[in-house]
């Protein structure tokens, strides 16, 4: 519900901000003009329209924060050169509209105050600038928007991306322009998703260029040896039932991962201890027959140059490299470093507040 009411107030956001602009620069002006010497009264529908804004503008900045397809860098940019524009403009054209009508009309200029949005794009311009220089070469955030990196990762953590560990790269074009480091087996990685850039994704890289991978009862094996694992007991949270629970041992560093040893689906209904709104359980239900293959097994897959394998810890609940194929070089974003917060909208209870600077493995 609270989501709905973001959206709705998110498409409102544009019109009411062209309608302020207009009657700021064009309209405003003259109410102003007309009179000085005492303060202009703005009409019931604009002042409401003005009062409005600040709120309307949070939810469409709401929006973009958990939005799944937006090129936030892209936004950053516009914005950049919109506010920049703006403030231009109003240097060299608007004010000196405004100086020449307040001395037509026999008044004082300097008693014609600026345009608020002329003031929103000089406070605005700057801010936007630095986040967008930080946002593209230092450290970028970005919201876990599904369980495939459980137990690792949740479904609303609230991630540090480290955009400098794989090189530099211009924003929205995302061409390298300085080479620094090269991803590790093991990483936690955000990439673009290779059917549809727009998304981003993050997998755990298990695959470098040549390497030849398989999976078998949801373990690794990188040419021809069997990632280490060790044995943690189950997972149980309410919404995930007699899923098991393991310690890998990949490239330098270890993180839990978590599994089902079973030929079929773990989908089920909600279960009634689970306290997350519109979404499945997942049960583990183990497969009698041994010898049935299980439903993340994959043949070997050798790894092409310059392209990644990308697998999630939640291996019988992650759309992954098993399925949609390699993540080329030029699609990688960064490293994930450490979580910032966390809050699942669609789950019960409010923020993990425990999960705040938990160092990511």
């Amino acid at each position: 519900m609270l989501m709905q009411i973001v959206v709705l107030l998110s498409w409102l956001a544009l019109p009411v901000t062209i309608l302020c602009v207009i009657d700021d620069w064009f309209l405003r002006p003259r109410r102003q003009i007309a009179a000085v010497p005492q303060p202009a009264r703005d009409p019931p529908l604009m002042s409401a329209l003005y009062a409005a804004l600040p709120v309307l503008i949070g939810a469409a900045v709401l929006r973009l924060l958990v939005a799944e397809r937006l090129d936030f860098s892209l936004v950053l940019l516009l914005i950049s050169v919109v506010t920049g524009l703006v403030w231009l403009l109003d240097a060299f054209v608007l004010r000196g509209v405004r100086v020449r009508a307040a001395r037509a009309a026999g008044k004082d200029p300097a008693a014609i105050p600026e345009p608020g949005t002329v003031d929103y794009a000089r406070s605005f311009f700057p801010v936007a600038l630095v986040v967008l220089v930080l946002r593209s070469f230092v450290f970028e955030p970005f919201r876990i928007p599904s369980d495939s990196m459980m137990p690792t990762l949740l479904d609303g953590d609230f991630i540090i991306v480290n955009k400098y560990a794989y090189g530099l790269r211009l924003p929205v074009i995302n061409k390298e322009i300085l080479p620094i480091g090269k991803p590790q087996r093991g990483d936690v990685v955000v990439f673009r998703y290779p059917d549809d850039p727009s998304i981003n994704y993050i997998k755990r890289l298990v695959g470098l260029p040549g390497d030849q991978v398989r999976v078998h009862n949801d373990r690794l094996i990188i040419n021809g040896e069997p990632v280490p694992t060790v044995d943690r007991g189950l997972y149980e949270d309410g919404c995930y039932q007699g899923m098991r629970l393991a310690e890998e041992h990949l490239g330098n560093g270890k993180h839990l991962i978590m599994y089902c040893p079973t030929p079929g689906d773990i989908a089920v209904d909600p279960l009634p201890g689970c306290n997350r709104s519109q979404a499945r359980s997942y049960v583990c239900v183990e497969a009698e027959n041994v010898g049935l293959p299980d439903r993340g097994d994959t043949v070997e897959l050798t790894v092409p140059p310059g392209q990644y394998l990308m697998i999630g810890d939640n291996r019988d609940n992650s759309q992954d490299g098993r399925y949609f194929g390699f993540v080329p070089a030029d699609h990688l974003v960064g490293k994930a470093t450490r979580i910032w917060f966390n809050w699942d909208l669609q789950r019960s209870g409010g923020p993990i507040w425990s999960r705040i600077g938990t160092r990511i493995e």
